[in-house]
């Protein structure tokens, strides 16, 4: 493990968010909640990575796709910030079983069921689709998977969003835990009880943002 990374990280690009934006993030308390769990996160942007870094209490395990281990740079960074890659190309049993260890030593893995990027039209907040794995780990890790909807991090793809004005706008909003049932056996069940609770997380976000604009 290398938390200290992870922490150095963190305490090094803290102050560029804090001097750039005025953020609005709801229920904090729900992520510092002992023990594994899964943080699963909509995702639109890069830029979500960092932002969910900046805010979780908790040290976070992302997950990525083994195609960014493909450089060299990204590689020793990301084993360093105790990132694992998935092959999406196969069952990668290895990955999973990886993730499975994490959760059961009480590490929480963070991970965009989405699978990649989306724009509106796609994301899980219009009702795009939802990698169903995320349901297999926390039932074979007996842990919770707590939602979060991000919104607004792309604004940080324009340089001006960088400068200390503290005008660049983004949002984040916890999910309560959601507990492995019987239920969750028939995906197509767990996915719909999943995709409402982002929908629910997404309208109490804009309903606390009040009408202001989100890049």
């Amino acid at each position: 493990m290398s938390d200290w990374f992870y922490r150095l990280v963190r305490f090094v690009g803290t102050p560029a968010f804090f001097v750039s934006a005025s953020p609005v993030v709801l229920h904090l308390d729900r992520v510092r909640r002992e023990g594994g769990y899964l943080l699963a996160s909509n995702h639109f942007s890069p830029y979500d990575v960092a932002l969910l870094i900046r805010h979780t209490p908790r040290l976070l395990d992302f997950v990525t796709i083994v195609e960014m281990y493909k450089i060299p740079w990204v590689r020793r960074f990301f084993t360093h910030m105790n990132t694992v890659a998935l092959d999406r190309g196969r069952v990668d049993t290895v990955t999973t079983r990886r993730i499975l260890e994490k959760l059961k030593r009480g590490r929480v893995v963070a991970m965009f069921p989405e699978g990649r990027l989306q724009d509106e039209s796609g994301s899980v907040l219009s009702g795009g689709k939802i990698r169903t794995g995320v349901f297999g780990l926390a039932q074979k890790a007996d842990v919770p998977i707590i939602p979060c909807v991000i919104l607004g991090t792309r604004a940080y793809s324009r340089f001006v969003h960088w400068l200390p004005l503290r005008r660049t706008f983004y949002a984040l909003n916890y999910g309560e835990p959601m507990f492995p049932s019987g239920r969750w056996d028939d995906l197509v069940v767990a996915e719909q009880e999943l995709r409402a609770v982002y929908r629910q997380l997404h309208q109490e976000l804009l309903e606390a943002i009040k009408g202001r604009r989100i890049l």
